[in-house]
């Protein structure tokens, strides 16, 4: 049976228990039985490899020993097993030396919960899982990437969610674009379902791994913190599925609960890729970690601050942003000052509406920018939509080939973007009008705005001479309606004054 074929039969059965409601939960119960599989399946190939392997599992809540036989326990007694055993156990895993696989595990149950009521139909899941899914097959390991992928879109309509899946195609060119390198550390802040992250591992994959030694680099350079416990889970699992074989660089937490200025040289970091959580707020007191010229309790503001401390000199980075922080005032006015001031603010590429449809149609913006040298200029790439495409939706995602136009157009850093040419779709603008339009970067596309008035003069040309006359003729006659208009509203506004008024405001008409 196909992989998709068992992910599917396995949400038909939860959709029958009363336990679970809706799909965010649905995806919840699935991923951390998942995970259990597929960390057994791991340590099937770990065995393997090293004859002193320990699990760090007790040996009662392993996979193999309560889920793996199809006879096993069911009902009430499996029900009671997950809820007053293997919860609490896996929670209190604590690491063995310098082997945290324990702490991966305890983090991501930390926050897990098993919504199932049935007992019976929880055996079926389990049985449909064991029997579907080996993640030690490569042909299979391969299917079940993208099969998580479908999952993870599938949080799109799952309610609030869906804020944690930034569209592929937009997380690939993001990542291409600023090219990590295979030493180089890439941290995502806000990693969500890690989908940044996952695209990092491909794209040094590809193009830097060539030795053993060289995954090993790979496996340290990789790090992200999520404060939510859905995604934190999902992207765990979904680094493990990409070959990461401890991923306990991704830390359950709030990286805005720290103070700004604690956050030392030693963890500076060469590569910020990420989709902050755009139009949320954070409680009472995270501002106040924050220096005084840059508080706010609106979550994507303080993360632009902290992706700002964090680079290193010469870090480089891509963020999403809606157009809100493009043309916002007050604290926005001030932190895009620091960005300009202190990072080459080189690009920004201007999406259209829909691309993160159906979760929010906020139009949003990919800023790109180096730290270590002041920006001199900013250049825009307005992205246009694919012919015969009039808006994007879950059923017509953006397409990552639709970015080829602009890394064929994008050049290198190293020589100023020396071989960028404006085009209609590209723009550049000094650094001497953002200052004076006081660093709005809500910059539209001038070469738009003069075909739309070319287009306007064009049609006005070509339009027959009586049509034109009959336009004339028309517009001449609403302006002498609204004169007559005001004229008597004039009138009116005068018999209301007391007479005395009136008779010194109409000698004052007479005189004038």
């Amino acid at each position: 049976m196909a992989i998709s074929t068992t992910i599917k039969s396995i949400q038909d059965i939860m959709r029958k228990d009363v336990g679970v409601d809706g799909d965010a939960q649905r995806i919840g119960q699935l991923v951390w039985m998942l995970f259990l599989k597929i960390f057994d399946d791991r340590e099937q190939e770990w065995e393997i490899l090293s004859d002193n392997y320990r699990s760090p599992i007790p040996e009662p809540l392993r996979w193999r020993r309560w889920a793996a036989d199809p006879e096993g326990m069911t009902g009430d007694e499996l029900k009671e097993f997950i809820d007053t055993m293997l919860f609490p156990g896996l929670q209190q895993l604590q690491a063995r030396g310098d082997d945290y696989r324990a702490v991966v595990i305890r983090n991501v149950f930390e926050d897990a919960y098993n919504y199932m009521k049935s007992g019976q139909l929880m055996r079926q899941v389990i049985n449909k899982l064991q029997d579907g899914v080996n993640f030690n097959k490569a042909s299979e390991r391969h299917e079940l990437g993208g099969m998580y992928e479908q999952i993870l879109k599938d949080l799109q309509s799952a309610g609030n969610a869906g804020e944690f899946y930034t569209p592929r195609a937009v997380t690939r060119f993001m990542v291409d674009r600023v090219d990590p390198k295979l030493d180089e550390t890439v941290m995502d802040p806000a990693c969500g379902t890690g989908g940044f992250l996952t695209c990092t591992i491909d794209h040094k994959r590809s193009r830097y791994v060539q030795t053993p030694q060289d995954e090993q680099t790979l496996q340290r350079t990789i790090h992200g913190v999520e404060k939510k416990p859905l995604p934190h889970l999902l992207a765990t699992t979904n680094l493990i599925l990409h070959g990461i074989e401890v991923p306990d660089q991704i830390k359950h937490d709030n990286t805005l609960a720290r103070p700004l200025i604690s956050w030392g040289p030693r963890e500076r970091v060469d590569v910020i890729v990420a989709n902050p959580p755009f139009g949320g707020m954070e409680e009472d007191g995270i501002e106040t970690n924050f220096p005084q010229a840059f508080r706010t309790r609106e979550t994507a503001d303080l993360f632009m601050t902290l992706f700002i401390h964090l680079l290193k000199d010469g870090g480089r980075a891509a963020v999403v942003l809606p157009d809100g922080f493009l043309f916002g005032e007050g604290m926005k006015t001030r932190l895009k000052e620091k960005l300009l001031t202190e990072c080459h603010l080189h690009t920004i590429v201007r999406l259209p509406n829909g691309v993160f449809n159906p979760y929010t149609g906020i139009k949003t913006n990919l800023l790109f920018f180096t730290k270590g040298r002041p920006t001199e200029a900013v250049w825009y790439y307005e992205h246009p939509y694919p012919e015969g495409v009039k808006n994007y939706s879950k059923t017509r995602p953006m397409k990552v080939e639709e970015f080829q136009t602009e890394i064929d157009w994008w050049g290198e850093e190293a020589d100023g973007f020396a071989s960028r040419q404006e085009t209609e779709q590209a723009w550049r603008v000094p650094i001497e009008e953002i200052q004076a339009r006081n660093y709005n970067l809500d910059i539209k596309n001038p070469h738009q705005a003069n075909k739309s008035a070319m287009t306007r003069t064009s049609c006005w040309k070509n339009t027959p001479a009586s049509r034109r006359r009959s336009r004339r003729s028309a517009t001449s006659s609403r302006r002498s309606l609204a004169m007559r208009w005001a004229t008597l509203l004039r009138t009116w506004q005068l018999r209301q004054l007391p007479a005395k008024r009136r008779s010194r405001h109409e000698r004052a008409r007479a005189d004038y």
